[in-house]
Parts: structure tokens; sequence; C-alpha cells
């Protein structure tokens, strides 16, 4: 088995590599759609937030009213700090779940907005960064995300710098151009990583 971290700012276009990649045959475990799970209604990680932060987190139908708990924590760094103590140790386990049933001689990819920012590329055997210019991130974020200017510049300030993310790379996909620029990129960086997991699970 190959861990793979993928990770890359807001806007580079994780999402479109990490759908190639599970097209070519990756497992996919993605960070955000776990941290989404385990705070569902019903969940041990619902309850404790709302033991965390109180009954104002929630929606009148008892889910996690999300705009609201993030109003509350990312204003304050210890109360995000507690959140995050709740979620992280989760999506951990839920994701370490995921990866030990995965077949020995697969290529897992661990989809992770923020591995650079919590130091996390050690926990992985490669780590693949998705790169765009800011000017392209930008640029991204407002007409396909609808965010205004001032919000998308202060959400991509909030993450690492690109020179941070590269650093950490043993590949970099650059999608700075079109989506046609895009598949050929990630198809040779899938070559070099089932050839990593065939020599690190030889037949036989």
């Amino acid at each position: 088995m190959l861990t793979v971290g993928l990770t890359g700012g807001i806007g580079a276009g994780k999402s479109e590599v990490s759908r190639l990649l599970v097209s070519y045959g990756a497992v996919l475990i993605d960070a955000d759609k776990i941290a989404r799970e385990v705070v569902e209604p019903g969940t041990p990680g619902l309850a404790a937030v709302v033991e965390a932060f109180g009954r104002d987190v929630l929606t009148p139908d008892g889910a996690l009213d999300r705009p609201r708990l993030g109003a509350v924590v990312f204003a304050d760094p210890d109360r995000l700090a507690t959140l995050n103590g709740i979620i992280h140790p989760l999506v951990r386990d839920r994701s370490a779940e995921l990866q030990s049933a995965a077949a020995p001689d697969a290529v897992v990819v661990h989809d992770v907005p923020l591995l650079t920012e919590n130091g996390l590329a050690p926990l992985y055997d490669v780590v693949v960064v998705v790169d765009a210019s800011p000017e392209t991130q930008l640029d991204r974020l407002v007409r396909f995300r609808g965010m205004t200017e001032a919000e998308a510049r202060s959400r991509m300030a909030a993450q690492a710098t690109r020179e941070q993310r590269c650093a950490l790379a043993d590949y970099v996909i650059d999608n700075d151009g079109p989506l046609e620029a895009l598949e050929p990129q990630v198809r040779t960086v899938w070559q070099a990583l089932t050839g990593r997991a065939a020599d690190a699970h030889p037949p036989g």
C-alpha cells in the first residue's frame, strides 16, 4: 500500500485532481467529507460539540449549524483549538479505518486541505501538491464559488503559502491552465504512484 497526502491551496483545483485519481483506481479518503460525517445528528462527535459550545450551534432540526459554529470559533483561537480537539481525532480514526480496509497494493489518497498548516506530511509515503498561482486561485474563488474578492483573499491568506506547500511536495501538479492540460500531468503522477506501490508490495 502507498499512502499519498494530496493538498493544495483553496481554489487550486484539488477536487478535480482527486476525481481523476479515483477514475484511475485510487482509493480516496476525503478529510473534509469525514469531518462532516463525524458530526452528523446522532453521532458522539456532534454530542461533544454541543457539550463544548452549547445548543446554539444547532439548527432547529438538530443538525450542526456550520456558519454559526464558524462565527464562534474563527474569531477565537482557543475555541477553534477546542473544536479541532474534538474533530481531528475522530477524522484520524475514521481515516485509519478506511485505509485499513483498502487492498494491500492500493494507492490510498488522503485529500487533506490543511496538510501543510497542520504539519501532516510525515504521515504519508508521498505528498502531492496541486499548485496554482494566487491570481488563478482568486479568479476561481470569485467566479466559481461566488466569493467576494476580499473574502477570497482572506481565505487564501489564512492558509500556508504556495512556497511552503511546494517545499513539502514529492510531486507538484500545475493547475494554472485549462482542464485538458491537467489530465496528462495527473496520469503521469498516477503512473509514478502505482510504480512506487508495486515496489512497496512486490507480488508473491
